[in-house]
């Protein structure tokens, strides 16, 4: 414990000491203006060339200023690339190139603005002991680049940019001397729709910079949208007037936070009022999914990640591979093999608060290395390569392979200073800046033309700011334009996390998913990803999510009650598996049994007197006929053919034509033979010539020849019907002429009509013997029967009408056989006395 609190009280007493004695040459320094750690600041980087192997001097002279994460590993990374080129024998041998770095040259010239000093940065002509620079390096910010650019045209030197590409400076009338490293986005709008459609999102925000690099992307965005079924729930274009800026704030915040919108896009410069809306956005914490470029996965505000979400940010960055040695170059660098220990010393001092001996400005009493490297590289990720360092890699290359062809190719030319220092005209660079092109020690193509480059890849990373911890940046997938046949974007599923517990991705849609059975509906009023879900209409379905359409099932399918699948339908027809059609086909037999059974009984008491009189061969046909009658119905059950078909109707049309035109000829009969005593001769030979028999081959006859004109004509036919009963496909025979078959059955219903009319003007005669009352009965059932078929017969479907037809015929048969021949049966099977002639005459006596 005393060790420990001995221990405090000297860090106590070195901070106290440290404000009080700190060395006069580090007053100056002083500040206490917070810089973020994401913030960029301008550095220029002037390559010149010495001869032999000479060691950089980097880092003198600049650590005097406050100098970012980012900016220390932008120098890093040129330190490496300039150590490869120098370490190279085949890469301008016995040349090194070397740096002069300058950071914070904007705001040194906004100090001296108004004095005449500028030509100490940037002279547009060189001593004769003074160092002569051969091109610089500017970026990632691109307004340093468009002020030095003038100044550069004067001094004739080019300029490499590795910044974030920007059209301005791609106008060769106002920067000729200027190239840029990073091709120009054509296919970030297509790579960023391609990621929404892949986690199914359809409802996204965006929020643009007022420029215009941000109008040409929302105009592309909203045409790849558009392609791919997915619309844009708001856009936010943040105005560069202060004023406008101030005004609109609170339009801006109710546009991100009043939409259903889950994913937000950004696009623009990060130096732009953008970074200021997001900052003021980061202290309320709205929780979005943002996608976004490389240059806004890791901005910090107030040590936390700007863009924070539970989420994560996606962020698509130009694909670039790993450099060989780099990771392990950033973990052994220390500023010491770069600097003096006077630079050193400022720097630990201006961080660290380190307490410095008062005697120098060089020696180091409590400092730990530790502390830099965790200043300098606070996030894991920050020890690899970035889309811009990458760029900044490749720009020193370009330099030494522009300079290793003015080597070859005008060595004679060249000069050599007292052997020190090789001279090369700035001038001449510029020829040869335009058609460079090599492969990097990664093995990429570098090429400066960037009309002959291909369509960028894209590297695609989720970022996660898992709090308290640091953040956490992993590569989720790529895209390349350049893979027409195949799949452009390629997703590592298993390694994405939403911080959800589950690798579910969020949604951000704008209506709930339309489910199978469905269909769109657009809101009138509203984007296409907005609608409302309406069923299918019937014997239509949709099998999948979200259909703008129905899908219409074939003729010989159905859609089941979910509107989901068309399944076949079922083909049926009133046969005799089917319990109806058995029946009926039972019944049918049964009642030809009977009617056969009755014929038999009047076959056996032929010579009776109630057989006799009423005329017992037309009682013959009758039962004849009717046994027809009731074996017809097979022919309408069991599957329909074409033989059937035409004997359907032609045999149910012949067989009760003569049983109705017997019933007429027996009535008639009858009439005859209760009138002959008060009728003439005439009436007598009527009845004895038997001339009412002939009705039944006359009347059979016209029935023939209609059945005739309607089979000649337009006779029935095998058809089916998929549409009268859902689910099945019902065969059975189609009339053909409606007209003709309406003829036949009318015909067939006048006889019936005749012979009923007949036989009730002849009820009230005796009744002895006497069947007119029958025969009434009979034919008022008959009659009956088939007035009701014709509405039911319409109003019922499928099989149903078939039944309907058969049970009319079986329905008018049985009266025929029951209202007549059911009392004679009854009377000569049960009441034999009432057969004698001598019983009919004591009656008639008494009448």
């Amino acid at each position: 414990m005393f060790t420990f609190l001995f221990a405090l009280l000297v860090l106590e007493l070195s901070f106290l000491l440290c404000s009080q004695i700190d060395n006069h040459c580090f007053w100056r320094l002083k500040t206490k203006k917070f810089w973020d750690g994401d913030k960029d600041i301008d550095c220029f980087f002037f390559i010149y060339t010495k001869f032999g192997h000479v060691k950089n001097e980097q880092f003198s002279g600049d650590l005097d200023k406050r100098l970012t994460t980012k900016n220390i590993h932008l120098i890093l990374t040129l330190y490496f690339a300039l150590e490869e080129i120098n370490m190279n024998p085949h890469i301008l041998p016995n040349i090194s190139l070397l740096v002069k770095i300058e950071c914070s040259l904007l705001d040194d010239w906004r100090i001296n603005s108004l004095s005449s000093k500028r030509e100490e940065y940037l002279p547009n002509y060189y001593c004769k002991n003074q160092r002569r620079y051969l091109i610089v390096l500017t970026g990632p910010m691109w307004l340093p680049s468009v002020i030095v650019g003038p100044l550069l045209y004067i001094s004739k030197r080019p300029e490499l940019y590795f910044g974030p590409f920007h059209p301005l400076l791609s106008s060769q009338e106002l920067y000729p001397y200027l190239y840029q490293m990073t091709p120009k986005d054509t296919s970030l709008a297509l790579a960023m729709v391609s990621l929404i459609v892949h986690f199914n999102w359809n409802w996204v925000g965006a929020v643009v910079s007022d420029d215009d690099p941000g109008y040409e992307f929302i105009l592309e965005l909203r045409r790849e949208m558009q392609m791919n079924s997915v619309c844009l729930a708001f856009v936010s274009v943040i105005v560069s007037d202060d004023i406008l800026f101030v005004k609109r704030y609170n339009i801006y915040y109710n546009q991100i936070t009043m939409s259903s919108a889950k994913v937000v896009i950004i696009y623009g410069d990060k130096e732009s009022p953008l970074q200021l809306n997001f900052r003021l956005w980061h202290l309320i914490d709205i929780q979005r999914i943002w996608v976004t470029t490389s240059q806004w996965d890791m901005i910090i505000n107030n040590g936390k990640f700007l863009l924070l979400s539970s989420y994560g940010t996606l962020t698509f960055s130009h694909h670039y591979p790993e450099l060989s040695g780099f990771k392990t170059f950033i973990q052994t660098a220390y500023p010491s093999n770069y600097s003096d220990d006077i630079s050193l010393a400022r720097l630990w001092w201006i961080y660290f608060n380190c307490s410095l001996s008062f005697s120098n400005c060089k020696n180091l009493q409590t400092c730990s290395k530790e502390k830099i490297f965790r200043w300098l590289y606070r996030h894991h990720f920050e020890m690899s390569l970035s889309d811009t360092t990458y760029d900044l890699y490749n720009s020193v290359y370009a330099v030494a392979h522009t300079l290793q062809q003015m080597l070859l190719q005008q060595a004679d030319s060249l000069q050599i200073d007292d052997g020190k220092e090789l001279q090369f005209d700035p001038w001449q660079m510029v020829s040869f800046l335009k058609n460079v092109q090599f492969i990097n020690p990664a093995g990429d193509k570098v090429n400066l033309n960037h009309k002959e480059k291909l369509d960028t890849e894209y590297d695609i990373h989720q970022t996660m700011d898992f709090l308290p911890n640091p953040v956490f940046k992993l590569k989720i997938g790529t895209f390349s334009q350049n893979l027409p046949h195949g799949p452009q974007l390629y997703m590592l599923k298993e390694i994405i996390e939403w911080n959800t517990g589950h690798q579910q991705s969020p949604t951000s849609i704008c209506s709930i998913p339309c489910s199978p059975g469905f269909r769109k509906s657009p809101q009138q009023g509203k984007p296409v990803c907005c609608f409302d879900c309406t069923p299918c209409p019937e014997n239509e379905i949709s099998n999948m999510t979200n259909m703008n359409q129905c899908i219409k099932c074939l003729n010989d399918q159905y859609a089941n009650p979910g509107g989901t699948h068309c399944f076949k339908k079922v083909i049926v027809f009133l046969g005799y598996e089917d319990p109806l059609g058995m029946s009926m086909a039972i019944l049918a037999l049964c009642f030809s049994v009977l009617t056969a059974f009755v014929l038999g009984i009047f076959l056996k008491h032929q010579g009776t007197p109630i057989v006799k009189a009423n005329n017992r061969t037309l009682s013959y046909v009758l039962l004849t006929s009717l046994i027809s009658c009731f074996l017809c119905p097979l022919l309408f059950i069991g599957h329909p053919n074409f033989v059937t078909c035409i004997m359907q109707q032609a045999t149910f049309a012949v067989v009760f034509t003569v049983a109705a035109s017997t019933v007429l000829a027996k009535t008639i009969i009858v009439v005859l033979a209760f009138k002959i005593t008060n009728s003439s001769r005439k009436m007598r030979w009527l009845l004895v010539s038997g001339a009412p028999k002939f009705i039944i081959p006359i009347c059979t006859m016209i029935q023939l020849i209609l059945c005739g004109i309607w089979l000649g004509t337009s006779p029935p036919f095998v058809d089916t019907d998929g549409y009268v009963e859902k689910g099945h496909i019902l065969i059975f025979c189609n009339k053909g002429s409606i007209l003709a078959f309406y003829c036949v059955l009318g015909y067939l219903g006048s006889i019936a009509i005749g012979s009923f009319t007949l036989a009730f003007l002849a009820r009230n005669l005796p009744d002895t013997f006497n069947e007119a009352k029958f025969l009434t009965f009979s034919m008022l059932v008959f009659c009956s029967v088939w007035i009701t078929f014709l509405p039911v017969y319409h109003s019922t479907k499928g099989k149903s009408m078939v039944a309907v037809e058969v049970f009319c015929i079986l329905a008018s048969s049985a009266g025929l056989l029951i209202c007549i021949f059911a009392p004679k049966c009854f009377i000569i099977m049960l009441r034999p006395e009432k057969k004698s002639f001598q019983k009919f005459q004591n009656i008639h006596s008494k009448i």
